[in-house]
């Protein structure tokens, strides 16, 4: 309780007071709002970093929430100063505040649901996640990676030298607007990463085996250095690179205790809050100085921090143009061509983008905006309940889990909980793509795995293995 206290005075009062501080407009009904976001995702956070089990998934998705919803539009409701031009009322302020909180409420109902259902029968999840890592896929995969890697990095303009320029780099050596480009880095990038990562968690077999012992030693040394070219932080998004680097971290076993996992949480936390808006050094060729600011200016000039502007940018949308229910269906079939339905809804960050006259496209939409065009306030109560009632199974499981070698639990758990951040930030076109991938791939190199009963069973005397004695009679030597 008294760890508790301390967080939450960090992130509910102490925080947010160093932001207010350069207030600059009245304390109206959006600001309030925001206060209250603010303190639910805050107190949401304390908890999850003072628990006494490892919850990974919820770690997540509240950091995103108290540090791109909370503490950035504080920032800018406190300052009026937005990273973009696009400018709203009080109203759709006040509203886009308002619906990141029905979001939050949704999700945090839908996890305490699923933990009320914590000795319940999972059906999908728990034989899902128990799946468990084999020799013999792990090691195609990891063949299948060297060998993509070997004809598409030597055929690509810049060789393997573009991945060490920058993002830029990287995009310019095939048409930006290319989807086959894109699709090549990723085939590249992911099955590198899970390649390296299986191997280095695939389970050692009790009698052992020296030619799968050979076989990972001569293996691991090339796909460490293969996820150092096409996984780096100079030419990959930050978002990507912290999930390759946070998996190999938190699947590492002394990582899966509750200790260490707070430890190393509020590290990540740190880093997030002061660091990451310093991160994008390597995005362009030509890079600036880096300059140190106040947070709160950080928060209301970069457009890292874009997600809550966008919010009311969407709020706006559908004032003007009403609801979009097929908007839905464009993350579900995005690998569908524009050629073949000629109707296919536009990524949302463009379509915001352009209703709100920008010339440039690399924008966020929420998934809360994302939801709230679909069908408004009840699709968002819909998605972020499920949302959340998924993400407590998982971390459940995963707990339960955490002893057994090699499962699926330890490796896509801590993928999805960091992936998710780009996931929760946006568009979802942009991203379902590697997200279908990263949690594919892992699906293709285990085999199933019988889930013990969590159950224990009524003690049984040992079973007789000989006939048993007649009443009266001694047995004989």
């Amino acid at each position: 309780m008294a760890a508790v206290c301390c967080w939450a005075f960090l992130f509910i009062a102490l925080l947010p007071a160093l932001i207010l501080q350069a207030i600059d407009t009245r304390f109206g009904a959006a600001l309030a709002a925001q206060c209250v976001v603010v303190a639910h995702s805050g107190g949401a956070l304390a908890r999850v970093l003072t628990a006494t089990s490892v919850r990974l998934v919820a770690f997540g998705f509240w950091l995103f929430v108290y540090v791109w919803l909370g503490l950035a539009p504080l920032a800018m409701l406190a300052t009026d100063a937005y990273p973009l031009e696009y400018r709203t009322g009080e109203t759709t302020a006040f509203a886009a505040a308002a619906l990141t909180e029905v979001g939050l409420l949704a999700y945090t109902a839908g996890a305490a649901l699923a933990a009320g259902r914590e000795n319940g029968t999972s059906f999908v999840c728990e034989p899902l996640l128990s799946r468990r890592l084999a020799p013999l896929p792990v090691l195609l995969l990891c063949g299948l990676s060297l060998v993509l890697a070997a004809v598409l990095i030597p055929g690509q303009e810049g060789g393997i030298s573009a991945y060490f320029t920058s993002r830029q780099a990287l995009r310019q050596s095939g048409d930006e607007a290319d989807l086959a480009h894109a699709l090549r880095v990723w085939a590249l990038a992911v099955p590198a990463f899970w390649a390296a990562v299986a191997l280095v968690h695939l389970p050692r077999r009790p009698a052992g085996d020296r030619v799968l012992r050979a076989l990972r030693w001569m293996l691991l040394p090339l796909l460490l250095a293969l996820n150092v070219v096409v996984n780096n932080p100079i030419s990959r998004p930050r978002f990507w690179a912290g999930t390759v680097l946070l998996v190999l971290l938190f699947s590492w076993r002394r990582f899966s205790t509750p200790k260490a996992f707070r430890v190393t949480a509020v590290g990540l936390t740190t880093v997030v809050l002061f660091a990451f808006p310093y991160s994008d050094y390597f995005r362009y060729d030509e890079r600036e100085a880096v300059e140190v600011v106040a947070l709160a200016e950080q928060f209301s000039s970069n457009m890292d921090y874009d997600a809550f502007q966008q919010m009311q940018t969407g709020i706006d949308y559908v004032q003007e143009n009403g609801f979009s229910p097929s908007a839905a269906l464009g993350p579900v079939l995005f690998m569908v061509p524009r050629s073949m339905w000629p109707d296919k809804p536009q990524t949302t960050g463009i379509e915001l983008a352009d209703y709100a006259g920008y010339d440039f496209h690399n924008l966020s939409a929420p998934l809360w905006i994302e939801s709230y065009l679909w069908g408004g306030a009840p699709c968002v109560l819909a998605v972020f309940s499920l949302l959340g009632a998924a993400g407590r199974r998982m971390d459940d499981i995963r707990e339960r889990l955490r002893d057994r070698q090699g499962t699926l639990a330890a490796l896509l758990v801590p993928a999805y909980a960091f992936y998710q951040l780009i996931f929760l930030r946006g568009s979802l076109m942009a991203i379902v793509g590697p997200l279908l991938l990263l949690l594919t791939v892992p699906l293709l190199i285990t085999t199933r795995a019988a889930v013990p009963s969590r159950f224990p069973s009524p003690v049984r005397p040992p079973a007789t293995t000989g006939p048993a004695p007649i009443p009266g009679h001694r047995r004989h030597p």
